[in-house]
């Protein structure tokens, strides 16, 4: 009967031509960027790119993706029609994750070699400026009205804020050990931090620039050690958080007005980034470890299929249309 139910949410899946969208994952270790059909949910094409792709973004219009080119020490600036590299952005060393400000102008990105946030112009392709954070750099966001953007240093264990006009660091928040992502809900009033060694998701009121709340996890038969932290995705409406848990190979779904764990999701081995559809009704986890990706339904938060990509899949960035 589960086999039966299984089998028809697929089918359900696949003849919904709303879920015709491309999907582009960043593979780590073969250096490429592998492009998934949604509405096939098959791999179309495979890219060759620089050296250790790792954070990938796509221009608010869709016509670029923006891809960190880590032991490049550059961004590759993606062409979706054609699939060209058409130029690159000076990120400064190793670029590992960035963010793209709500009006699509300024990229911001977390260099894990100096201990900066490099802010780029993506018309003229020249550095705006260099901002000092703590050490190793990594989970890049900004809030919805651009005014804010949020550094994570995994070392320092802190979340910077920063203000988009002046370049300055205002505050800064302790959280637990290894922050890696950092996301604001959708109405800017949080911004939730995950601490991969740390085992919790930090919740912080964006006023108070003060931790509320710490999510922590459980998952039966796994130690404790196993469920780590990464990427967090929070829906449009602002009701349910996904967060990652690295080598658990599972997907927390957090209630965020209670702030508990609803269900875990069983996806593939190291899922390590997630990102919705334009739509909200698919997430896509990445999963570095089993060299693939998941589809998971969203409204019933049940996974629909996997696809193998490429190796070590890292990011993932969905076309807007």
């Amino acid at each position: 009967m589960q086999r039966r139910a299984c089998a028809l949410a697929i089918l359900g899946f696949m003849a919904n031509p709303a879920w015709a969208y491309t999907v582009y994952v960043s593979n780590e270790k073969d250096n490429t960027i592998t492009v998934v059909d949604t509405a096939t949910m098959q791999v179309v094409k495979t890219v060759e790119v620089g050296q250790r792709p790792r954070g990938i973004t796509i221009s608010h219009d869709g016509k670029f993706i923006y891809l960190c080119a880590s032991d490049d020490d550059t961004i590759e600036i993606i062409d979706t029609a054609t699939l060209q590299i058409v130029g690159t952005l000076p990120s400064g060393p190793d670029p590992e994750l960035f963010v793209l400000s709500p009006d699509g102008k300024t990229l911001y990105v977390a260099n894990e070699d100096d201990n900066l946030v490099t802010a780029i112009n993506v018309e003229s392709k020249q550095v705006m400026t260099e901002i000092p954070v703590g050490v190793e750099p990594e989970g890049m966001a900004v809030s919805p009205d651009g005014k804010t953007m949020v550094n994570t240093s995994e070392t320092t264990s802190m979340a910077h804020f920063i203000d988009t006009g002046s370049h300055e660091v205002t505050d800064n928040v302790l959280v637990d050990t290894r922050p890696r992502f950092a996301q604001f809900k959708p109405d800017g009033s949080q911004i939730w931090v995950s601490a991969e060694i740390g085992g919790t998701v930090s919740v912080i009121d964006s006023v108070k620039r003060e931790v509320v709340k710490k999510i922590q996890f459980a998952i039966a038969g796994l130690r404790p050690e196993t469920i780590q932290p990464v990427g967090i995705a929070i829906s449009a409406d602002g009701k349910k958080a996904y967060v990652a848990l690295g080598p658990a190979n599972h997907v927390a779904v957090i209630n965020t007005e209670t702030y508990e764990v609803e269900k875990y999701i069983l996806v593939g081995q190291r899922v390590w980034h997630l990102d919705f559809t334009p739509d909200q009704k698919t997430l896509i986890t990445t999963n570095g470890n089993s060299n693939d990706i998941t589809f998971i339904d969203t409204a019933t938060d049940e996974p629909v299929q996997s696809v193998t990509v490429g190796q070590q899949p890292w990011g993932v960035a969905i076309s807007p249309h």
